[in-house]
C-alpha cells in the first residue's frame, strides 16, 4: 500500500507518463469502456483506469493528472491510487515515463 506522503513524492518526481506506441488507447462504445488496444488483443479498462490513462499524454506529470482527476472528483484524495496504477500500468508496458 503506497501512503499518501509517498505518493505524493512519486507524483512530485519528474516524468510525464504517455501510453507506449505499442498500445492505442480508445474509447470503444461496444464495450461502453476506453481499452487498449495492442497486436495481439485488447484490455478493456474499467472507469478509473480509463479517466487516468487518457491523461496520459507526455504532457502530464503524475501530479497534474491526480489535479484534474480531484476536480473533476471532488471530496476523494486521490493520489495514492494514482500512484499505485501508474506503477502497475508502466510494469506492464503500457506507459513510458513515469519516475518515481
Amino acid at each position: 500500500m503506497v501512503s499518501a506522503m509517498d505518493a505524493d513524492v512519486g507524483l512530485a518526481a519528474p516524468g510525464r507518463p504517455v501510453v507506449t506506441s505499442l498500445y492505442r488507447l480508445q474509447w470503444e462504445p461496444a464495450q461502453n469502456a476506453y481499452v487498449l488496444l495492442f497486436p495481439e488483443g485488447m484490455v478493456k479498462l474499467n472507469a478509473s483506469a480509463g479517466e487516468i490513462l487518457r491523461r496520459c499524454d507526455g504532457c502530464r506529470t503524475g501530479r497534474d493528472i491526480v489535479a484534474e482527476l480531484e476536480v473533476t472528483y471532488p471530496g476523494t484524495p486521490l493520489a495514492a491510487d494514482v500512484l499505485a496504477f501508474l506503477e502497475i500500468a508502466a510494469n506492464r508496458g503500457w506507459i513510458a515515463g513515469l519516475r518515481v
